[in-house]
């Protein structure tokens, strides 16, 4: 038995609570994968705080703490002024929220690039600081030598090919990639260099369907797409893009729930009940007693 912290959906207060500590492990993940197949695809979703990993955790296999919370929560144009402090803060809740899924923490832009030593240093932060299991990182053979460096050095990595958010002003916009011959080399070249490098998956996003087909049936480790195929070897999403908490979503996104239109009537009942005090009610008032 191991202590975590559960959220007292009660109280809304995290409480220490002693549960067996049975999280997936990084091998696991990367077993799921065997002899270049996987029967039943991994199931990945962003999540960002306590209570949000709380009600994720029991359906996702990995819980990935994107750098996306910078548009998200923060309400930044891009994920490029996303710091570590921010990624250790939100890393640390989603951690204590959970206790099954493989939680996965991503390195903002400019944390890793210039040093496979800088890079073990951050990482190594964000590892003590969340109790996360692994980081994840974009680029392919470019990052190849920091991935071999921390996971010989004992930090799991998950790798990221395809559209790269945070190289967005070299790539010129968010548009899907593989398009022309040189492009699906190069997304092909940076999944061998990264499995190759050590990491336990990668991320394919934005790849034009058949070469995240073929992407995914040429590596060993799992391939987990986001707007790429459903051969892939799993799939994430942005939690509330798939929710439906906003009016406009990439192309790949399906919307499973219209979560935003709920919150918008329910405030707007709550709204009309305080204006017309409706509410509160001896319901939710304490009486003197008698």
């Amino acid at each position: 038995m191991s202590t975590t912290f559960q959220l007292d959906t009660s109280t809304s207060r995290a409480t220490p609570t002693p549960k067996p500590r049975k999280r997936l492990t990084v091998p696991r993940i990367r077993d799921h994968k065997q002899d270049g197949k996987t029967k039943e695809p991994l199931v990945m979703l962003t999540a960002y705080t306590a209570r949000q990993a709380q009600l994720l955790d029991t359906h996702c296999d990995i819980l990935l703490v994107g750098d996306s919370l910078g548009q998200v929560i923060y309400g930044l144009d891009s994920t490029l002024p996303v710091t570590v402090d921010m990624m250790v803060n939100h890393g640390a809740a989603v951690v204590r929220g959970s206790y099954h899924s493989l939680v996965v923490v991503d390195m903002p832009f400019g944390a890793y690039e210039a040093s496979p030593e800088k890079a073990f240093e951050v990482a190594a932060r964000i590892m003590a600081d969340t109790g996360c299991a692994a980081v994840k990182l974009e680029g392919g053979e470019a990052m190849a030598e920091t991935i071999a460096f921390l996971t010989n050095r004992g930090i799991p990595v998950m790798a990221h090919v395809g559209l790269t958010p945070q190289a967005v002003n070299v790539l010129g916009g968010y548009a899907a990639r593989g398009r022309s011959q040189e492009e699906h080399e190069k997304i092909m070249r940076d999944g061998k260099a990264v499995q190759d490098a050590g990491a336990f998956a990668v991320v394919a996003e934005g790849v034009i369907e058949p070469i995240a087909v073929a992407l995914t049936q040429s590596l060993e480790i799992p391939v987990i797409g986001i707007g790429a195929s459903a051969e892939c070897d799993g799939q994430v999403l942005v939690t509330e893009d798939m929710l439906g908490m906003f009016e406009r979503v990439p192309r790949f996104v399906k919307r499973y729930e219209n979560i935003a239109e709920v919150i918008d009537k329910t405030v707007a009942q709550y709204a009309d009940e305080v204006r017309t005090r409706a509410f509160p009610t001896a319901d939710q008032t304490y009486q003197p007693k008698k």
